[in-house]
């Protein structure tokens, strides 16, 4: 399959997920906690199941050696050399709260590497996608190239995370404050559209701890091919989640690196 016609599968994917999502959105629906054990509360609905369901099928259909993780329905083949990456809605307490700050992750990763991203946002009908070599954002104004906006220091930037309560107490919530306490701004409840706001030069800085795979491979190619970095804390791979950070700028990147793996 050529560039193009991979281009193309990605949005028939993202397209069959929306159909499948937008009817639960704003109306009523059934929803679970996955929560165990006095965790905090963590929601999955009909909506969820229902596009990677939808989408599951699809690549199984194109790209039968091909492996899949997702979040509702785990894994497959995963030592495949090729292996998509889903999370049917990523935001989902944006969603059952009828906030639009919620997307389809959609991402392939090629052995250990993040090689293709997209970000489907149906209500809204934007699409953030990215290679790691260059990133674009389309909507109803068209398509164009997104790029990350320069920032040297924490004292300029503006700052995102999902929720400051999701860092573990301790260590790593002190580590997150070092950094939120030296910010300009800090903004929560973004999810993935944090990600994608940085890509497009609104957002400096996102700082997250907790992620799985399926929450992150497919926003790295975005913001790196916007020009962005996406780093673990102590500055190795993103691809297995846990705590990240991003940012527009190297410079941001190295300063908030040494607050987050002192």
């Amino acid at each position: 399959m050529s560039v193009v016609e991979l281009g193309r599968f990605m949005d028939d994917l993202a397209d069959a997920s929306g159909r499948a999502i937008l009817p639960f959105f704003r109306a009523q629906f059934g929803l679970d906690d996955k929560a165990h054990g006095g965790a905090p509360f963590d929601p999955v609905t009909e909506a969820d199941r229902a596009a990677e369901v939808v989408m599951r099928r699809m690549i199984r259909d194109a790209f039968p050696g091909h492996g899949l993780l997702g979040e509702e329905f785990g894994s497959e083949r995963l030592d495949a050399d090729c292996v998509w990456v889903l999370d049917p809605i990523d935001g989902t307490r944006a969603f059952i709260a009828g906030l639009p700050t919620w997307g389809t992750l959609i991402g392939l990763r090629k052995g250990q590497t993040a090689v293709r991203g997209m970000m489907h946002q149906p209500f809204l009908a934007e699409r953030f996608f990215g290679d790691g070599r260059s990133a674009k954002l389309r909507n109803a104004a068209g398509e164009r190239a997104l790029r990350t906006r320069r920032c040297a220091d924490l004292a300029s930037a503006l700052l995102c995370t999902t929720d400051p309560r999701l860092f573990a107490a301790g260590e790593e919530a002190e580590r997150f404050q070092s950094v939120q306490a030296r910010v300009r701004l800090a903004r929560y409840g973004t999810d993935c559209y944090a990600y994608c706001m940085l890509a497009a030069g609104q957002v400096d800085l996102v700082v997250e701890a907790g992620l799985k795979p399926y929450d992150i491979v497919a926003l790295i190619p975005i913001v790196e091919g916007a020009g962005g970095i996406v780093t673990s804390w102590d500055g190795g791979p993103a691809t297995e989640g846990g705590r990240i950070v991003a940012a527009g700028d190297p410079r941001l990147h190295e300063a908030a690196l040494r607050r987050l793996s002192s």
